[in-house]
């Protein structure tokens, strides 16, 4: 049971980081409905669209956290048939060669866009813009990997039984918890949720990321453990959330928002456990299309937003109007991407196999000769 616990793939984990992906456009796409979003790069509709901030505020507290978890737990399933200079190769190939070739090229695409729509000068500027989250899990990667490979390779041993053993125990949450309360205790961030390229993302980033590992590592009695939670861990957070909202105005202490943020993530990973463990065509298509997607959006965010916000429409159908041309630019791009070999490593894809054809050499009968 154990090695086949090993070996089997978690389709849930596949599953979140599609859907955390997914709600990561969303949420882009809303702030251009924001009056604060010109402030952090954005290009923003003349008319807001206010409503959109309650959605918003649900989920700016935790969708950046999940990914740094579901990426630590992707690198538990990377390091089971790679040794550590394989995996730092493969996270260069999948992370590092994308990053670099986003700052580069992407990401100077769609500043070139929001400086033509607000009438700036035009100048080439890399920057890593919203990749900046590859950049930190390459980090991650390099700094905390003889730690993982010491756990991985001592999965038998008492430090890996003990994370396994206190794992499965629902009080063990709250040493995760402290680590999460004393981040934000030390570097006090305002506003929590500023997490690009700032210490408290990098650390936060960090932790989220080493806990996602030891979530795997510790096998089905973690998970079995917060399923039979599920609940709480869901209603609690909605609790902070309402808190949050009904206290408008006024600074939550950092504390608060790392617990709801917590809260809301131990949720979905119970509930994607119990739901979303399966596997079929459209998470097949979807995770390989997550990637490129995630690197393309921004560039068809902002056309979209230039193309859409100036018609006298309401307000509604110029959001539905940017999230289908983000959409539908940054998968038909996908399409053509997946389809060419040396475009496939700078959006994070795997080189395509070439098939070898192995020619059987055709027996002459004896005495013929070759004319």
């Amino acid at each position: 049971m154990e090695n086949l616990e090993k070996t089997a793939r978690r389709y849930d984990i596949d599953w979140l980081r599609v859907i955390a992906i997914g709600l990561l456009l969303i949420y882009h796409v809303a702030i251009g409905f924001q009056p604060w979003g010109r402030m952090v790069g954005f290009i923003t509709s003349e008319e807001p669209w206010g409503a959109l901030w309650l959605p918003m505020a649900l989920l700016n507290v935790w969708r950046i956290p999940l990914l740094f978890f579901v990426s630590g737990m992707g690198v538990y399933f990377a390091m089971r048939a790679r040794s550590w200079k394989q995996l730092i190769g493969e996270r260069a190939r999948r992370i590092l060669l994308p990053f670099v070739f986003g700052m580069i090229v992407i990401v100077p695409i769609h500043l070139v866009v929001w400086r033509s729509f607000y009438g700036m000068d035009q100048s080439y500027t890399w920057s890593p813009g919203h990749l900046w989250f590859l950049g930190n899990i390459f980090c991650y990667v390099l700094l905390l990997s003889p730690l993982l490979f010491y756990l991985k390779k001592k999965e038998s041993g008492k430090v890996v039984s003990w994370i396994k053993k206190t794992l499965s125990q629902p009080w063990s949450l709250l040493l995760v918890l402290a680590a999460f309360i004393a981040e934000v205790l030390l570097i006090n961030p305002t506003p929590f949720e500023m997490y690009a390229m700032t210490w408290h993302g990098f650390v936060l980033g960090l932790l989220a990321f080493f806990f996602g590992f030891c979530f795997v590592l510790s096998g089905e009695g973690f998970w079995e453990m917060i399923r039979r939670w599920r609940w709480a861990f869901l209603v609690l957070g909605i609790t902070l959330y309402i808190f949050r909202i009904v206290q408008l105005g006024t600074l939550i202490p950092g504390y608060l928002l790392a617990t709801e943020s917590l809260c809301w993530i131990l949720a979905v990973f119970a509930f994607g456990s119990k739901y979303l463990n399966r596997s079929g065509p459209i998470l097949s298509y979807l995770s390989e299309a997550a990637y490129p997607v995630y690197i393309l959006h921004m560039i068809f965010l902002y056309l979209g937003s230039v193309w859409i916000f100036p018609l006298p429409i309401p307000v509604q159908l110029q959001f539905v109007g940017v999230l289908g041309i983000t959409l539908g630019g940054s998968f038909g791009t996908f399409e053509v991407i997946r389809r060419v070999g040396f475009l496939r490593p700078l959006f994070g894809l795997k080189a395509k196999q070439v098939k070898t054809v192995v020619q059987v050499p055709i027996m002459k009968p004896l005495g013929q000769t070759q004319i």
